[in-house]
């Protein structure tokens, strides 16, 4: 599920620029393991040109990225995707991806910094990489959604098997998704607020 775009950049165009009803801005952070659509997300969701910084994929990664279930990936993130959606006239989304491979997992605290929420995205094919992600989410306070990321040729579990496998608390949000479209990626994001809006009432 990679998501395609130019690498020129001609310029700002209009919709580039915040909107001046804009009065909050939230950085959301996008994480998961190899290969899971982090990327595609961002890309599919983004109101502007998303930044990303994928490199071409090296047999030096071989035996070192597990990359089941992506074999036919030919590119991966190296530091961070970069996004904006704005949810209301008012509240902006600032999006950051963050790399899948392990050994770039260093680069996690500084994007974890500031972060309103998360979103961990899975792939039902590698469910065991999910919970360092989740650990290292919870060890810095982070409050997260699971977002179930629902590629063509993986298996398909219910909601409730998947909770458990992941050992998921019960008022942590669990959602099916495809990355690649919009709108669903949008449902995530709403999914997230909603939750947060949850727990600043709750802590009221």
């Amino acid at each position: 599920m990679d998501f395609k775009n130019s690498d020129t950049i001609a310029g700002p165009r209009a919709e580039d620029h915040l909107p001046d009803t804009a009065t909050t801005a939230v950085k959301v952070v996008i994480v998961g393991g190899f290969g899971v659509g982090k990327t595609t997300m961002v890309g599919s969701v983004s109101e502007i040109r998303p930044l990303t910084t994928e490199e071409t994929m090296t047999q030096a990664g071989i035996g070192v990225d597990d990359n089941y279930g992506s074999e036919t990936k030919t590119a991966t993130t190296v530091a961070m995707d970069f996004g904006r959606i704005s949810l209301t006239d008012e509240l902006v989304l600032y999006l950051f991806g963050t790399p899948g491979q392990e050994r770039f997992w260093f680069l996690w605290n500084g994007l974890f910094e500031g972060a309103l929420g998360a979103v961990v995205l899975v792939d039902t094919r590698r469910l065991e990489v999910s919970f360092d992600v989740m650990g290292r989410l919870e060890e810095r306070g982070v409050p997260f959604v699971v977002a179930i990321n629902d590629f063509p040729d993986a298996p398909s579990y219910p909601t409730a098997d998947l909770r458990t496998a992941l050992d998921l608390p019960p008022e942590v949000p669990m959602v099916r998704c495809d990355a690649r479209r919009r709108a669903s990626s949008r449902d995530v994001l709403m999914t997230l607020m909603r939750y947060l809006h949850s727990l600043t009432m709750s802590r009221a």
